[in-house]
C-alpha cells in the first residue's frame, strides 16, 4: 500500500506580497518612523497638533523631493553631492527672476527652476560619463564651483518672499483637506518615480547599471546615456525643491542649501537605497528623508541638543551600511548554496 503523497500548501499570491511587504527595508523605516512619532507624542502632546503635523510635512517636502532624484543617481552606484548648491543656485535664481520679471506667471517660473536644475545635473552628468572619473570626486568639485557662483551671484544679496507676489508666497500655506499642497505635490512626484522604477525599461536598466556596469554595457545597455540621464533628473527635482524653497523661506542667498547634500545622501542610505549601488527604491529613499526631517524636529520638541541630533543622524548613517552589507552577504550566501545544490 502505497502512502499518499501530502498536498502542497499553496500561498495565494497576495499573501506572498504581504509577507514581503512586512519583511522590506521599506517597512522597516517606516515602522521605525511610526514609533518615533508615537514616543515623541506621548511624551510631548503637543507634537502632533494641527500646526505640528503641517510644519512636519512641509519641512519634509524638499527633502523628499531631493531624495528621490538622489536615489536614481545612487542606484546607478554614483552619488551627486551638489545638490545642495543647485538648491541653492535656483532658489536664489528663482529670487532674481521676480526681481526681474514681477508679473511673470507662476508656471513659468517652475519651469525655469526645473530646466536650470536639469542642465546643471546634466554637466554632472556628462563630466562624470566622459572624464570616468568617481562621481563623488566630481560631484565634490562642482560642488564648490556651484556655490561660488551663487557666491558671486547673490553677495550679501537677499531675496525676500514678502517682497515677491504674494500668490508665489502663500502656496507653501495652502493646503487641501488640512494637507499642505507642497506635501501632496511631493507624493505624486514619488508614485511617478516608484513606477517609473518598478515598470520602465529604462528605469530597470539603473538597477543593471549599479549591479553591474560592464555586465549591463553586454547586455546593451546604453550605460552613459542613463547615467546622464539619472543626473538630469537629480538636477531637475533639486531645481523644483530650490523654487519651493524659495517659496516655503523668508529668505533666499548665497548661503542656501548648504549643508543639504548630506542630509540628502543620509536619507536615501538610511531609506534602504545601498550606497554601493543596485538595489533600492525611492519610496524608501522618500520615507528615509521623512524620517530623519522628523527625527529632527521630534529631538528638538524632546529637548535633545543639536549636537546629539547630529550624532543620532551618525548612527542611523553606519547602521544603514552595516545592514546593507550584512544583507549583501547573505543574499551572496544563499546563491552559493543554491548553485551548489543544483550542481
Amino acid at each position: 500500500m502505497t502512502q499518499a503523497t501530502p498536498p502542497a500548501v499553496y500561498e495565494p499570491r497576495a499573501g506572498r506580497a504581504i509577507g514581503r511587504i512586512f519583511v522590506s527595508r521599506e517597512f522597516s523605516v517606516f515602522a521605525a518612523l511610526a514609533v518615533l512619532i508615537i514616543v515623541t507624542e506621548v511624551v510631548n502632546p503637543r507634537f502632533l497638533s494641527a500646526q505640528g503635523i503641517k510644519d512636519l510635512l512641509l519641512n519634509s517636502t524638499i527633502f523628499v523631493i531631493m531624495a528621490v532624484g538622489q536615489a536614481l543617481v545612487i542606484i546607478t552606484k554614483n552619488v551627486d553631492l551638489s545638490v545642495g548648491s543647485i538648491l541653492g543656485l535656483t532658489a536664489y535664481g528663482t529670487g532674481a527672476v521676480f526681481a526681474t520679471f514681477p508679473h511673470i506667471p507662476l508656471p513659468f517660473v517652475f519651469l525655469i527652476g526645473i530646466v536650470f536644475g536639469a542642465i546643471l545635473g546634466a554637466i554632472n552628468g556628462f563630466i562624470v560619463t566622459l572624464a570616468g572619473v568617481p562621481a563623488l570626486v566630481i560631484t565634490l568639485g562642482t560642488l564648490y564651483i556651484f556655490r561660488g557662483i551663487n557666491n558671486a551671484w547673490a553677495g550679501s544679496n537677499q531675496y525676500f518672499v514678502g517682497n515677491e507676489p504674494a500668490e508665489f508666497g502663500n502656496m507653501s500655506v495652502q493646503t487641501l483637506f488640512g494637507i499642505p499642497w507642497f506635501a501632496l505635490g511631493a507624493l505624486v512626484i514619488v508614485i511617478i518615480f516608484a513606477i517609473y522604477m518598478f515598470s520602465a525599461r529604462s528605469g530597470r536598466d539603473l538597477y543593471a547599471i549599479g549591479s553591474d556596469t560592464d555586465a549591463a554595457r553586454l547586455f546593451g545597455i546604453k550605460v552613459n546615456a542613463r547615467v546622464v540621464g539619472a543626473f538630469v533628473a537629480c538636477g531637475a527635482l533639486t531645481g523644483l525643491a530650490g523654487v519651493l524653497y524659495a517659496s516655503r523661506f523668508n529668505s533666499v542667498g548665497a548661503d542656501t542649501g548648504t549643508g543639504f547634500e548630506l542630509q540628502i545622501v543620509a536619507a536615501v542610505v538610511v531609506g534602504g537605497v545601498a550606497i554601493f549601488g543596485g538595489s533600492g527604491t525611492v519610496t524608501g529613499a522618500a520615507i528615509g528623508a521623512v524620517l530623519l526631517t522628523t527625527m529632527t524636529g521630534a529631538l528638538a520638541a524632546l529637548n535633545v541638543s543639536k549636537f546629539w541630533q547630529q550624532a543620532i543622524v551618525g548612527v542611523l548613517i553606519i547602521a544603514a551600511i552595516l545592514l546593507d552589507r550584512i544583507l549583501s552577504i547573505r543574499t551572496a550566501r544563499k546563491l552559493r548554496v543554491s548553485e551548489a545544490r543544483n550542481v
